[in-house]
């Protein structure tokens, strides 16, 4: 009995010890990332006070008047709205995120699938994929906007350019999200598959039931990198007319002669863009400590 509590005595100050030496690097990690951010940024705006020309880089990129002027707009100087604008390239990346979620899914299942009979399919598709990952989307866009229109095709060449900038990007991103899909389809273990079709599900079935939710779960991460790519690559866009948030600050550099609309537009790229950024990094950290959670 005196040996029990002398052992329960014993542990009890290292339980103890172990939690206050934890607390005490936590609280000294915190202590040191906050130090190092506040003389990361002291750093910076220092830069922009002491250096020689500091002065004229903030009236050219932080000029809070221009900034205002930019977002409201001003038609009788030609400035369009970064207020108005910003709603294109939301819509564009919308439309074309699920277009390309169709599409690179269709692309993968060919690329994967054995059946004789979609043997020149999935050549084309091979094809299809190596010639837009390889050529860059700027030239995707122009061929795309100045092309189809030059087809004289009726309806089809007739839509707006910012239909154009659309499938530009469809066609670039589905290139990429069908080979992220692939890989995480071919990541799931062979067995499971050979357990599908020990209970009778059809292939159909098994690709819907067992082979995707895996999937899908092991590639958001990589997934959601590329739609913030795609969210960013909507301003390029522009190229073709489209008064898009990029286009709209670079239309309010050219008239105020001040480039606080560009950064302005920048600002509201890094609201759109750093939650996904921040989600991506959620997830991949949960998806970590699962798979570390029994080691």
């Amino acid at each position: 009995m005196s040996l029990d509590t002398d052992a329960s005595s014993s542990n009890t100050p290292n339980l103890f010890g172990s939690r206050r030496s934890r607390l005490f690097v936590g609280r000294r990690g915190l202590a040191a990332s906050s130090i190092s951010t506040v003389l990361l940024v002291g750093a910076i705006v220092l830069i922009l006070f002491v250096a020689p020309g500091g002065a004229v880089f903030r009236y050219y990129f932080f000029n809070f008047h221009d900034m205002r002027i930019a977002w409201d707009g001003h038609s009788s100087q030609g400035i369009s709205a970064l207020s108005r604008s910003l709603f294109t390239n939301v819509w564009m990346f919308l439309v074309s995120e699920v277009l390309v979620l169709f599409f690179g899914l269709t692309i993968a299942w060919v690329r994967i699938s054995h059946t004789p009979v979609l043997f020149p399919v999935r050549t084309l598709v091979t094809v299809y994929t190596d010639v837009f990952r390889g050529v860059p989307l700027l030239i995707v866009v122009y061929l795309v906007g100045d092309g189809v229109p030059a087809l004289k095709l009726g309806f089809i060449s007739n839509q707006s350019p910012a239909i154009y900038g659309v499938v530009a990007l469809t066609l670039t991103y589905s290139a990429y999200v069908s080979e992220v899909l692939r890989a995480g389809i071919n990541s799931v273990p062979h067995g499971q598959l050979l357990a599908a079709r020990s209970l009778g599900l059809t292939p159909t079935s098994t690709m819907r039931r067992v082979v995707l939710p895996q999937a899908v779960r092991t590639v958001i991460p990589p997934l959601l990198n590329d739609f913030v790519s795609l969210q960013k690559d909507t301003a390029l866009v522009s190229v073709l007319g489209v008064i898009e948030i990029a286009n709209a600050g670079q239309i309010s550099a050219s008239t105020l002669f001040n480039g606080s609309g560009l950064v302005a537009a920048a600002l509201f790229f890094l609201a759109l863009t750093i939650p996904m950024t921040r989600l991506t990094d959620h997830l991949i950290e949960r998806d970590r400590s699962r798979r570390l959670a029994g080691s």
